[in-house]
């Protein structure tokens, strides 16, 4: 289950990749506009303000999302679907996906799929997290695989989920796509409030740690939670004030039909 008032607590910083990902898709007049794993909205309602004249769209597994992105005030239409399962219709020519493949196992066949579907001048744009062997991450793997929680949770959390820039654009420009990818590593300040959580918990909470609450009774992910805090205030020590929370995303953004030896 996904929360939205949970993931929303950084909303300026999460939005930031979005935003980020979408000013380097230089599509006109899209006549449809696709935002596959579009949690609660706001972000898609972005989009129909930026192409006002598209059919604009929003999909979600999470019915919690959908709901919180069925009450905005947008003319976006929102639904309950899975991605992978996500075909697209023949005037789709802007698809969006933003730090949702992270959590599809083989999603590179995915990405290969909806290349080949687009139609020709389309665009594809995609951002996944790269932060999974940073302090945060490896903190949480060394305490899911301590004898108490091993059994429970070694078989939700991978080690290296996504692949690196150069191999999507490989991947895409395989597929007859011009290739635009990057990294980025943001550094999040995050205050630090007195006798609060610590910061990066707080953050964790609203991603990283959804499947390991859903796997634990209250008091174990009670006693998970306290320990993975001490682990993450000795990584990230709170100085004036707040924490520097560097955040690495791996950004790509391909226009199918089109030679990779082109300029996008």
């Amino acid at each position: 289950m996904w929360d939205p008032s949970t993931y929303l607590r950084y909303g300026d910083e999460r939005s930031r990749p979005f935003h980020d990902l979408v000013a380097r898709v230089p599509a006109t007049r899209p006549r449809a506009v696709v935002d596959l794993g579009c949690g609660p909205g706001l972000l898609t309602a972005t989009l129909a303000e930026r192409w006002p004249q598209a059919r604009v769209s929003g999909i979600d597994s999470s019915p919690e999302m959908i709901d919180r992105a069925g009450a905005l005030d947008a003319p976006v239409s929102f639904a309950v679907g899975d991605v992978r399962s996500w075909r697209p219709a023949p005037d789709v020519d802007v698809v969006v996906c933003n730090a949702v493949l992270q959590w599809v196992p083989g999603h590179q066949e995915l990405l290969a799929r909806w290349a080949a579907e687009l139609p020709s001048g389309a665009w594809l744009a995609f951002q996944v997290p790269g932060n999974f062997a940073a302090p945060s991450h490896r903190a949480l793997r060394e305490v899911a695989g301590r004898d108490r929680w091993r059994d429970t949770l070694a078989p939700l959390l991978r080690e290296a989920p996504v692949d690196d820039p150069v191999d999507y654009a490989a991947l895409l420009a395989g597929a007859g796509c011009a290739v635009d990818a990057w990294e980025t590593t943001y550094v999040h300040l995050l205050p630090a409030v007195p006798d609060a959580d610590h910061p990066v918990l707080s953050w964790m909470e609203g991603t990283a740690l959804r499947p390991v609450r859903a796997a634990l009774d209250p008091a174990g992910w009670a006693d998970f939670r306290a320990e993975l805090g001490v682990r993450l205030a000795e990584a990230y020590p709170v100085r004036q004030g707040q924490v520097y929370f560097p955040f690495r995303r791996i950004f790509v953004v391909a226009h199918t039909g089109v030679r990779a030896e082109e300029n996008l």
